[in-house]
């Protein structure tokens, strides 16, 4: 059997046993004694591991599927078909090779130079290459939860219009002969600007001229950790001054829909509350996202009907239900504290993300000279912004 399968099973058998625990071990005032309570609690803390657990074999299943691809161009290539459609620019064969020689290379030669003309951007490094490029976005999704169910657009200049209907105009009945009234809708207007955002990598001389060392997937691998580690914090509590806003923050982010009663704790009603607080046409493709701590928190309530509002999945690749809604979970989500808003249920694909075309690499040849080492900048322009507040709701605690 599949190992992720089985530990999925074995959650989900887990869960179960925790539930049936919960409900024996109460007494006729709906409460639980200290030692039972404990030992609820060594119960959830095995469904969190085995959760977690579960999480990385899907990460090492990705990355064995992706280091298993093979690196080496076959002895005899494929025959050339009529009218087949020829790469150029920077999905041309020449300019991805280019792109690596003058990685790997201190001095690159002037025909590698006149290769790279296509990509040189305005700060003095190299265009990625579009087969290159494309694998820095999947890896970023791979890192980044909010580029899963975000909406992704390319952008070639620093600011982006984007029109938005803030009053709908409505009908009106009328009498045999009466004038129809004017009820014209009022139009917006979003702007999405591209912040900078980049890191730096080093790689050891030894590395770097290592035939074996699979520099392509090194430096998109790291890319994929640092930058979407930094870009899922913007879009979830970014501040909006010099990085993206976050659907959390006070100020363009989510619309407030539901306050809790409680400062430290939320209620099943709650939660049903926020979700009824959406409006129709939204709650279709609406998720939920919050922090595992506050997974920890609602894990024990249950709806009208005593069913548990929180169900583990039990498919691979697929995230646990809260009400039959997904649920994903992010480290930089808000934790349960005074004021803080802690749950976002909605429509993420209303949270637009605008990548400027083009990530940029430059080679730092002699900074870490003395240690043996090369550096590498990788950068790129990025913005996000909820283009329509109404499409997420958040829960507030008191």
């Amino acid at each position: 059997m599949n190992k992720i399968l089985e530990l999925r099973e074995k959650r989900a058998k887990a869960w179960e046993a925790a539930k049936t625990f919960l409900d024996t071990k109460r007494g006729s005032d709906g409460l639980v004694s200290a030692e039972d309570a404990q030992m609820y609690d060594r119960m959830e803390e095995d469904i969190m591991n085995l959760g977690k657990e579960i999480q990385r074999l899907e990460r090492q299943e990705a990355l064995d599927a992706e280091l298993n691809r093979p690196i080496n161009t076959p002895i005899i290539g494929n025959p050339s078909v009529p009218g087949m459609e020829t790469k150029s620019g920077r999905a041309s064969e020449g300019y991805t090779k280019a792109f690596w020689n003058a990685m790997r290379s201190k001095n690159p030669t002037q025909e590698i130079m006149n290769s790279l003309s296509v990509g040189t951007d305005s700060e003095g490094g190299f265009l990625v290459p579009d087969e290159f490029e494309r694998t820095l976005v999947q890896s970023l999704e791979e890192e980044n939860v909010f580029r899963k169910l975000a909406k992704i657009v390319k952008t070639s200049s620093g600011d982006r219009k984007i029109p938005v209907v803030t009053t709908k105009g409505s009908a009106a009945w009328l009498d045999e002969g009466e004038e129809f009234e004017e009820s014209d809708s009022v139009f917006g207007q979003t702007s999405i600007s591209a912040y900078k955002l980049g890191t730096m990598i080093k790689v050891s001389d030894e590395l770097l001229n290592d035939s074996v060392f699979n520099l392509e997937n090194y430096i998109s691998t790291e890319f994929a950790r640092r930058i979407g580690a930094k870009e899922e914090e913007a879009f979830l509590v970014g501040d909006g001054a010099g990085k993206p806003t976050g659907v959390f923050h006070d100020t363009g982010g989510a619309e407030l829909g539901v306050t809790a009663t409680s400062a430290t704790a939320i209620t099943a009603d709650e939660i049903i509350d926020l979700v009824y607080s959406l409006k129709a046409p939204y709650r279709k493709n609406a998720v939920f996202i919050m922090n595992d701590a506050t997974i920890k928190a609602i894990r024990k309530l249950k709806d009208g009907q005593g069913q548990y509002l929180w169900q583990p999945s039990l498919t691979a690749g697929t995230p646990d239900t809260l009400l039959n809604r997904p649920v994903f979970t992010s480290a930089y989500a808000p934790t349960i504290e005074t004021k803080a808003k802690s749950i976002a249920f909605g429509d993420f694909g209303y949270y637009w993300i605008a990548d400027r075309q083009g990530r940029s690499f430059k080679r730092l040849n002699e900074l870490f000279a003395t240690t043996g080492q090369v550096g590498f900048l990788a950068s790129q322009r990025v913005d996000g912004k909820l283009i329509l507040p109404e499409a997420i709701k958040v829960l507030q605690q008191k």
